[in-house]
Formats: structure tokens, C-alpha cells, sequence
């Protein structure tokens, strides 16, 4: 798990020339957006609302990643 002066950094870091990336296909104008941060963490926003950015330091994002690929978020 990240540590506060981690976090801090990861949220100290100047994000406004980060490329946003989404998936492929639907030009839908609710759909998340992630842009890759050094270190390997990543920022994540809704387009719907781009203004606010969750930031995941690396361990965190390949939490997620492998989560989501083991099922944990899948819908019941």
C-alpha cells in the first residue's frame, strides 16, 4: 500500500500535458479516461467530469489491473 508522502508526491505532480487515453469504439461522452504518470502510476478521470483526477501510485494500479483480470469487479 502507498505511503502519505507517496500519495502526496503522485498528487504534487503537474498533469496538464499528460495524454488521456480510453477505449476504443463508443464515442459516448461518459466513459473513463487514464493517463500513464512516471514511475509507472497512473491518473484516472471520468470524461463526464474531467476535472476531477484520481491518482494510483504503480503498486495500486497493478492491484487493480489484476483484479479486474482475476473477476473481482465483474457484474453479478
Amino acid at each position: 500500500m502507498a505511503d502519505a508522502q507517496e500519495k502526496e508526491e503522485l498528487y504534487a505532480l503537474d498533469i496538464s500535458d499528460v495524454e488521456w487515453l480510453s477505449a476504443p469504439g463508443g464515442e459516448s461522452e461518459d466513459r473513463v479516461e487514464i493517463a500513464y504518470l512516471p514511475g509507472g502510476a497512473v491518473a484516472m478521470r471520468s470524461s463526464a467530469d474531467p476535472e476531477t483526477v484520481l491518482r494510483y501510485t504503480e503498486g495500486e494500479w497493478r492491484a487493480f489491473v489484476l483484479g479486474a483480470r482475476d473477476g473481482e469487479f465483474d457484474l453479478h
